[in-house]
C-alpha cells in the first residue's frame, strides 16, 4: 500500500528507493512520504502562515520518537481528518490521498529502530522550521544571494543528506567508520539534486508567486531579477542566461561532491550505490537540457526523458561496482556542463 503511494507522489523515487536492500528500502520510503506530506503542508495555497505553521508543529510531535505509539496514532487520525478537506484543487489527488493515510505512515514509522526514528524526525522538524521561514518571506524577487540559497537548499535537501547517511550508518556497519567523511558531503549531494530542481521548475515556482533564484548572481551578471519573466532580448546569450549557467555550474559541483559520496558506499552495496547514483546522473542529464536551451520556459521542456532514465539504469548497473569506470560514466554524463567553484 505505502509503495503505492511513493509511485503516486513521485516517480523518481519510486524508482530509485526499490534499488535499496528490502529494510533500509521501508526506511527511506516512510521517510520520503513524510516529507512529502509536510511539503503538501506547506504549498496548500489555502492555509495562511499561520495555520502551516500549527499543522505543521502538530506534525512534528506526532513523528517524534517520544510521543506514546497509541497517542501519535490518534494524533495522525485527528490531522488527516481535520486536513483532508482543507486541501485545495492544487492539491494532487495522489498527494490529497497520501495525507489520509497519514496513520498508516506513522504506524510504519513506529516500527523502526529508535535511531532511525529519531534521524526522520530530525530531518522532518528541520524541514518544517525552514520551509515555513521560507514559505513566509517567498516572492517572485528571489532570494537576497548564494548564502541564502544555501541556508533554502539545506533545509529542504541537505538535510535529508544527513538523514539517509545516519540511516545507511545504521544498516550498512561497515560504513560507520566513513561516517564523518560521508556527512562532510552529505550537504553537497541534498544541495545539487536541489539546485537541479530549482532550475529546471523555476517558470512554475514563478507562476505560484516564488523564486529561490539568488538576485545576487543575476546582478553581477547584469540582469534585474525582477525581469525574470518577461521575454528575453538582444544576444543569444543574455545577461540572464550567464546568470543560469553560472547557477548550473555551481549545481554540477555539488553534484561532483554527490559522485564522491557515492563511492565511499562500499562496492558490495550495489543497491545503495544505485540509488545514489541514479540520482546524480538524473540530476547531470537535467542540468545539460538546462545548459542546451536557455530560453526555456517550462519544466517540461527540459525534463529527461524516459528513454534517458533507462539510460542511466542500465550504465548504472554496469559500472557501480567499479570506481573507475563510475567516475568515467559521471565525466561523460556532465561533459560540456559549465563548473563553477564552490565557495570556501
Amino acid at each position: 500500500m505505502l509503495t503505492a503511494l511513493l509511485f503516486g507522489v513521485s516517480r523518481t523515487f519510486a524508482l530509485t528507493i526499490p534499488q535499496l536492500p528490502t529494510a533500509l528500502a521501508r526506511v527511506v520510503g516512510n521517510a520520503y512520504l513524510l516529507c512529502r506530506i509536510e511539503d503538501t503542508i506547506e504549498d496548500e495555497p489555502a492555509l495562511d502562515a499561520l495555520e502551516k505553521q500549527e499543522l505543521c508543529t502538530r506534525f512534528a510531535a506526532l513523528i517524534a520518537p517520544a510521543s506514546p505509539p497509541d497517542k501519535a496514532l490518534e494524533a495522525a487520525r485527528a490531522l488527516a481528518r481535520e486536513l483532508v478537506p482543507r486541501l485545495s484543487a492544487s492539491t494532487l489527488p495522489e498527494e490529497r490521498r497520501l495525507v489520509g493515510e497519514l496513520p498508516r505512515v506513522i504506524a510504519q514509522l513506529r516500527q523502526f529502530t529508535t535511531v532511525e526514528q529519531h534521524a526522520i524526525a530530525r530531518c522532518v522538524v528541520c524541514m518544517g522550521q525552514g520551509m515555513a521561514e521560507f514559505q513566509q518571506h517567498a516572492s517572485t524577487r528571489g532570494l537576497a544571494d548564494l548564502a541564502s540559497l544555501d541556508r533554502y537548499c539545506y533545509h529542504v535537501a541537505g538535510v535529508v543528506g544527513e538523514m539517509l547517511t545516519t540511516l545507511f550508518c545504521e544498516h550498512v556497519p561497515a560504513l560507520r567508520t566513513r561516517h564523518d567523511a560521508l556527512m562532510d558531503l552529505a550537504v553537497s549531494f541534498g544541495q545539487g539534486l536541489q539546485m537541479t530542481n530549482i532550475l529546471k521548475d523555476v517558470w512554475e515556482d514563478l507562476a505560484r508567486g516564488a523564486c529561490w533564484l539568488p538576485r545576487s548572481v543575476f546582478a553581477d551578471a547584469g540582469f534585474d531579477l525582477d525581469r525574470l519573466g518577461t521575454p528575453a532580448r538582444g544576444t543569444p546569450e543574455t545577461a540572464r542566461q550567464h546568470a543560469f549557467r553560472h547557477l548550473v555550474g555551481i549545481a554540477h559541483a555539488h553534484l561532483r561532491r554527490a559522485l564522491e559520496y557515492t563511492l565511499l558506499i562500499p562496492r558490495e552495496e550495489t543497491g545503495i550505490r544505485n540509488f545514489c547514483l541514479w540520482a546524480v546522473l538524473m540530476a547531470l542529464l537535467t542540468l545539460k537540457r538546462i545548459a542546451s536551451r536557455p530560453d526555456y520556459r517550462s519544466g517540461n521542456e527540459v525534463k529527461i526523458s524516459r528513454r534517458s532514465v533507462r539510460a542511466v539504469v542500465v550504465a548504472s548497473r554496469l559500472c557501480t561496482r567499479q570506481d573507475g569506470l563510475t567516475r568515467l560514466l559521471f565525466g561523460l554524463t556532465a561533459s560540456g556542463l559549465p563548473l563553477t567553484p564552490l565557495r570556501a
